[in-house]
């Protein structure tokens, strides 16, 4: 009985002790996780280290400005009259009195055929003219004579009637005579090309020794009229109703640009829409007029065109770069007057470039973030940064507007962050 009671007794102890462990590292732990949550070191830090830092960033003014608005479209420029000089009858080339590349004006003569071959025919068809005119003139004689002696009943009422056909057939041999003199002396005419408008001389095809025929398919010349010049490009068919109804308050105003759209060439006018859509592209063809003055735009070369729609008087305008986008719409970053910043929710009426048109969420002299929103939150406060070196600082005001944007296009900055709540 007393081993078996000692070993029992032994087992029991055994059993306690290791109760006592697992209380012990149990306890451990929960004082670990303890330490862990009251002692948060990047609080502690952040403690130690007293309110956050400002976030430099750059700010721009809320301005009300009138803002221009464009349509842009791809177009090209088109000679506004473009002539192929050809030779309307057979011959030599005498003279070419202009030069490659001249200018010339409506009148001037350009190409002189040999037309003495023509002069020759005339002087032939006005001496048969002269002929047929003599017999006309003998056979009028003969018909007043036959006529007077009808009522003595001493010639045939029949003899009468055929001299009467001759004199009508010989009238007919003179008006031919006389269109085929009008044909030749045309011809005069047609050996001595004119331009048929003002315009520039290209290259030419032909030199002087040259024979030419009316068939002949290559041009002798190439006239094009570039004072005035048009250009011809396309906008979407949604916008066709809106141009059209601007077109009936006023003349519209056309920009034509260089292909990389740096340079600006002309100024000009909207002349006409086409009378059709192209159902492949769901696109119309515009048509605008340049004076071309100091000749920039030449035929066949590619422009972009901006069509001034309407300018919107006294608008609340934003710059671009300010909108950013979270789950509820548009909002900017404004800042207040303790140089912290709150979000706001805005309504955008129109993008053009580097200006937003908003119409309500902030009001002009509201200063708004354009740069560094990344690192903002409701809240936040911030430090406007410095001049730049080129003296130009982020402050400043709002640009004019900028094209390439449609008027219903409100390319808003896209913004993974969302504003404070």
């Amino acid at each position: 009985m007393n081993i078996v009671d000692s070993h029992k007794r032994g087992r029991n102890a055994v059993r306690a002790q290791r109760a006592a462990i697992v209380f012990i590292i149990l306890a451990a732990v929960g004082a670990l996780f303890s330490g862990c949550s009251g002692s948060d070191p990047k609080q502690q830090k952040a403690q130690a280290a007293g309110p956050p830092r400002a976030v430099s960033v750059a700010i721009a003014p809320v301005q009300k400005q009138d803002v221009p608005v464009y349509l842009s479209g791809l177009g090209a420029v088109t000679a506004f009259n473009t002539a192929n000089i050809k030779g309307r009858v057979d011959g030599q080339i005498m003279k070419v009195n202009v030069r490659e590349g001249q200018d010339v004006r409506e009148g001037e003569l350009l190409i002189e055929i040999d037309a003495r071959p023509f002069e020759v025919q005339v002087e032939q068809l006005q001496a048969q003219l002269f002929r047929d005119q003599a017999q006309l003139r003998d056979a009028k004689l003969n018909l007043d004579r036959y006529t007077s002696l009808i009522p003595s009943g001493s010639i045939a009422q029949q003899q009468v009637d055929t001299q009467k056909a001759l004199v009508d057939q010989l009238e007919g041999t003179v008006r031919n005579d006389q269109a085929q003199i009008n044909s030749a002396k045309l011809n005069i005419t047609y050996s001595h090309i004119t331009a048929p408008f003002s315009g520039r001389i290209g290259l030419r095809q032909v030199d002087p020794g040259n024979i030419v025929h009316a068939s002949d398919a290559n041009p002798m010349l190439i006239l094009t009229q570039l004072h005035p010049i048009a250009v011809i490009f396309t906008l979407p068919e949604d916008v066709l109703p809106n141009v059209a109804q601007q077109m009936r308050k006023g003349t519209l105003e056309v920009d034509a640009f260089s292909r990389d759209d740096q340079t600006k060439l002309a100024t000009g006018k909207l002349l006409t829409i086409d009378n059709q859509i192209d159902p492949t592209t769901g696109t119309a063809k515009l048509k605008a007029v340049f004076d071309n003055a100091d000749g920039k735009l030449w035929p066949n070369q590619f422009v972009n065109a901006d069509l001034l729609l309407e300018t919107r008087k006294n608008s609340t305008v934003v710059p671009t770069a300010a909108i950013l986008r979270g789950p509820q719409g548009p909002y900017v970053y404004a800042v207040n007057s303790d140089k912290t910043v709150q979000d706001k929710q805005v309504t955008i009426s129109l993008t053009q470039g580097d200006v937003t048109v908003v119409t309500n969420g902030v009001n002009p002299g509201d200063t708004v973030v354009t740069d560094g929103q990344d690192k903002l939150q409701r809240g936040s406060r911030i430090e406007p940064r410095t001049v730049n070196p080129g003296g130009h600082t982020p402050t400043g005001p709002v640009t004019g507007a900028v094209r390439r944007e449609s008027p219903n296009q409100t390319s808003e900055n896209s913004y993974s962050g969302t504003p404070g709540s």
